[in-house]
């Protein structure tokens, strides 16, 4: 797997449906995919039936040709209140290229790896001093 740079061609971010997840998640066990959920009510129980941001992080390339995208996932989790989880999740290429893109402004590109930095890196809510 190599990493995907923001200034990648395959570099996107995405804003897609919990139905969109649910079929890539489909489509990801069908696969035999290691990086998914164990199952749809596995997804289903940790993920909030919402919008789920996506952010492109890897591609597993064989034979010259991308065989998956490894995706970042930021959602809301279904027992956290206003709490958020981030996962991955491999995604089949031709998919991948179908899902709109959010990211297309420069700024905003930045924008959304740092959130995605920060969200991996763990946030939590502070009292200022």
């Amino acid at each position: 797997m190599s990493m995907i740079h923001s200034t990648d061609p395959d570099f996107r971010v995405c804003q897609i449906s919990f139905d969109a997840l649910l079929e890539i998640q489909q489509e990801a066990e069908g696969r035999g995919w290691a990086t998914r959920w164990t199952s749809v009510d596995a997804l289903r129980s940790q993920v909030k039936d919402e919008a789920v941001v996506l952010q492109s992080m890897m591609r597993e390339e064989r034979g010259g040709a991308v065989r998956a995208y490894r995706c970042l996932l930021l959602f809301s989790t279904v027992d956290g209140g206003d709490a958020g989880g981030v996962a991955t999740i491999d995604i089949d290429p031709a998919r991948f290229e179908s899902l709109e893109r959010v990211d297309r402004d420069p700024d905003v590109r930045k924008v959304l790896v740092r959130m995605f930095s920060l969200a991996l890196g763990g946030i939590s809510m502070i009292s200022k001093e």
